[in-house]
């Protein structure tokens, strides 16, 4: 999960050299932390959100097959 959030976050924005990606896991239950450059910030959140949710349903798709929980939180 880990790198399929990275991949998308790298191909969004300007600095990708600057994108980090956590991941902490409990159980069945993923956490992924993406930090990116503050004038990143806008690209990966996109209009009222709109590229920020469509990371986290991508990313909940690719967890339902594993049957895993996952939250992504983009700092």
């Amino acid at each position: 999960m880990r790198e399929l959030v990275e991949l998308i976050a790298k191909a969004l924005v300007d600095h990708p050299d600057e994108v980090v990606v956590t991941q902490t896991q409990e159980g069945k239950s993923i956490r992924i932390q993406l930090h990116v450059a503050p004038s990143d910030m806008g690209k990966v959140i996109g209009k009222q959100g709109r590229i920020a949710k469509a990371i986290r349903s991508v990313v909940k798709a690719a967890a339902s097959r594993e049957d895993i929980r996952v939250d992504v939180d983009i700092d």
